[in-house]
């Protein structure tokens, strides 16, 4: 059973999307949230798997409650934001989250995202993730030193931590470098444990902060 906790600051949508949830065999909707604040007390009190998060909230917005939770617990944060362009995604990430969902995401979608956070995938869409690439181009001037991990990647896993930045799934990296998805997703578990990352997308971070891929590339 998957524990979750939602947070938005309307009330309408918020009920929606926890009766959603809740309706899964495999979810359990373990409490909702008006803002940041409640969110953070909520993850502290229940722990749950997975943390449903609007971006703006009141108190503390979801950015800085996403940061918090992080940090302290590992509970994943999956973000709900209105537009695709919305200006907090590249925070929002930085912050530890997990994935994005727009709010107008079909019952399915919120569901199988859920999911998939839940099991340690990446969930960003195409737009959220040109966003994220064409962030990084602007915002950066030159790589980071280079991180003395790196060296301990074996020369597969390199090839892995690549296709990762690039945002593909293990199906997709799988028949890229022909090997067996299963093996892709060891690959991936070294590259994050090596690497000290949390997720895939701390990955994509990690791979273009140290100009490994460059935008478009």
């Amino acid at each position: 059973m998957t524990t979750v906790v939602v947070a938005d600051d309307q009330p309408v949508i918020c009920a929606g999307f926890a009766a959603l949830l809740a309706a899964q065999p495999d979810l359990d909707v373990v409490g909702t949230a008006a803002n940041g604040r409640e969110l953070v007390s909520l993850v502290e009190q229940h722990r749950p798997d997975v943390a449903l998060v609007d971006v703006r909230m009141p108190v503390l917005d979801g950015i800085e409650a996403t940061r918090l939770i992080t940090r302290d617990h590992d509970t994943r944060v999956l973000i709900l934001t209105t537009f695709d362009l919305d200006a907090y995604v590249y925070d929002a990430i930085r912050a530890g989250a997990s994935g994005f969902l727009l709010k107008d995401v079909t019952a399915d979608r919120l569901v199988d995202g859920v999911r998939l956070v839940a099991e340690g995938s990446m969930l960003l869409g195409p737009a959220v993730s040109r966003r994220l690439v064409a962030d990084f181009a602007s915002r950066r001037t030159a790589p980071a030193p280079a991180s003395p991990a790196l060296d301990g990647l074996s020369p597969r896993e390199t090839e892995v931590l690549h296709q990762l930045a690039r945002g593909r799934s293990n199906a997709e990296i799988a028949a890229e470098l022909f090997i067996a998805t299963e093996t892709v997703k060891s690959h991936v578990a070294e590259v994050l444990r090596k690497l000290g990352l949390r997720d895939r997308i701390q990955a994509v971070v990690f791979a273009y902060e140290q100009g490994l891929v460059q935008p478009g590339g």
